[in-house]
């Protein structure tokens, strides 16, 4: 019998490994791929509109620009904090959550100020300028996101102070920084979609 033979008999079928996600990430990603589509499809509309003309030329007040680097430093963060509880060092998850959460309230506070300086600036939401109504869109959608973001990151400091994040429990962290990097990278996008097409 050939060496050939002997390989074919002794494999034998090896169990079929089935993919598997946890229930609560697949929810978090179907619901991550549903605001995707939809901010896609406001963006398209809005180069739409613009391409159709009678189009009001605005500035992007500044502090937006200084809010984008606010949350960019808040991911950051949240990067430490996930490396933290794999490690099970736990001061360094609890010092890297709650700036986290300070950057991000800080963050919501100033796109509030930016929502003033667009009224200043008499950019308001209204029919007769279909420009200035868009930003009000994107960056109020955008905020109520960061409100819920803002909520998922208050439970996980919690449980960063309760220790019930550690190496062994990691499901709700992992959530967490999944979604608040989602909400960085969203708000990036939007920044600089509404910088060059404004």
């Amino acid at each position: 019998m050939t060496q050939e033979h002997l390989k074919d008999i002794d494999m034998g079928e090896e169990p079929v490994k089935t993919m598997s996600m946890n229930p609560k990430k697949f929810m978090l990603w179907l619901a991550i791929a549903s605001i995707t589509m939809m901010f896609a499809g406001w963006t398209s509309g809005y180069l739409v509109r613009k391409a159709e003309g009678n189009w009001h030329e605005f500035d992007l007040p500044n502090i937006f620009l200084y809010s984008t680097a606010v949350l960019v430093v808040s991911s950051v963060f949240m990067h430490l904090a996930v490396k933290a509880a794999k490690k099970d060092n736990f001061n360094t998850l609890k010092i890297a959550i709650s700036i986290t959460f300070a950057f991000g309230m800080a963050f919501l506070f100033m796109q509030w100020y930016g929502f003033s300086d667009l009224v200043k600036n008499q950019l308001h939401f209204s029919g007769s300028d279909v420009a200035s109504s868009w930003i009000y869109v994107f960056v109020g959608i955008h905020g109520l996101h960061i409100i819920s973001g803002l909520i998922v990151l208050l439970f996980s400091l919690v449980s960063s102070f309760r220790l019930s994040i550690n190496s062994n429990n990691l499901t709700r962290i992992q959530l967490c920084a999944t979604y608040w990097h989602f909400l960085d990278g969203l708000w990036m996008y939007l920044f600089f979609f509404l910088y060059f097409n404004r």
